[in-house]
């Protein structure tokens, strides 16, 4: 039976795809029916379907005006490589360098499966450059600030345990926002093993130890939820009032409001995702095993996650080293 409070309900396909002409519309239908068979996951599938359907309807607008278009705009089987490259250059001018770059890696897929499907002979995709993209070098959350945050949520009320908590879990294992906030009540346990069960993309489970004073929130906040009216709820956060949970965008609000109460700026869950990259990697821990606590398949993430913080740890390490101070 499908848990409906652990899984969204279904992409509206037909609402992403209204006013597409018809050969476009049933080739990303296929696509959808492909991708949900292959399990993937939600937000993925909406993303590469708006990703098409914005090419297709940036086709369909530059039709009257570019006739070498009109053929690509009523069928995708016709795309070629200049047609993306316009695409990709109209997203880099009027969106961003970065919306661009996720636009092209969605593109790659479809074209990628037109192809596998002998649909069209070979991916007009092959030979398009991604757009470079800034790197940019997000801070990470000093404990000094962290600190001042936590202090916010000095208080017996409902919404300073639950705050407190949501905070020390950000902090205490690098979580998602996505994965903190998809918590449900039997993802905790406390009686014998202080762990949380995350819930990572790609539908890959892991379980990670909490620090002492995290447990603690943790279980101050489980006794205050239990006189909370929703405390039958399944889903672990609960919001002030009413009987209903607290989402993503809930708790990204509420680290907003907090962090202005404390007088620090730029607040949100990623800085201490961020953080603990750079801790872990300031401590000497094994870049493997940083890997798996934060559920990353990919190489290039423990290089990217803490690089603002690179040149400090370089710093610390020449220091340590002592080169140049032994004669």
């Amino acid at each position: 039976m499908l848990d409906l409070e652990r899984h969204p309900m279904p992409i509206d396909a037909g609402k992403l795809l209204a006013g597409l002409p018809a050969p476009w519309r049933g080739f990303l239908e296929d696509w959808h029916r492909s991708l949900r068979s292959g399990n993937y996951p939600e937000t993925t599938r909406y993303n590469y379907l708006l990703a098409a359907a914005q090419l297709a309807r940036y086709l369909q607008d530059r039709a009257e005006s570019a006739p070498d278009t009109s053929e690509a705009a009523h069928d995708p089987t016709a795309v070629a490589r200049a047609h993306v490259e316009e695409f990709q250059a109209w997203m880099v001018e009027t969106r961003s360098p970065a919306t661009a770059l996720n636009k092209h890696k969605a593109l790659q897929q479809f074209f990628k499966w037109l192809a596998l499907d002998e649909e069209i002979d070979r991916s007009p995709m092959e030979r398009v450059r991604q757009p470079k993209t800034p790197q940019k070098l997000i801070p990470i959350m000093r404990d000094d600030d962290t600190k001042r945050i936590l202090d916010t949520c000095r208080g017996r009320a409902f919404v300073d345990r639950r705050d407190e908590a949501i905070i020390r879990l950000l902090y205490n294992t690098g979580a998602r926002l996505s994965e903190v906030a998809n918590l449900h009540v039997d993802d905790v346990s406390l009686a014998d093993t202080d762990t949380v069960r995350y819930h990572g993309k790609g539908a890959k489970d892991r379980r990670v130890r909490l620090g002492p004073k995290t447990a603690r929130a943790m279980s101050r906040y489980l006794r205050t939820r239990a006189q909370h009216k929703g405390t039958l709820l399944a889903e672990l956060w609960l919001a002030d009032r009413g009987i209903r949970a607290l989402g993503a965008n809930g708790i990204k609000l509420m680290l907003k409001r907090r962090g202005q109460r404390a007088g620090v700026a730029n607040v949100h869950a990623h800085r201490w995702r961020h953080n603990f990259a750079h801790e872990w990697k300031r401590a000497g821990g094994d870049t493997g095993d940083l890997m798996l606590l934060l559920g990353w398949t990919s190489d290039d993430m423990p290089r990217h996650y803490g690089a603002s913080a690179a040149a400090e740890r370089a710093q610390e390490s020449q220091s340590r080293v002592g080169i140049g101070e032994r004669a």
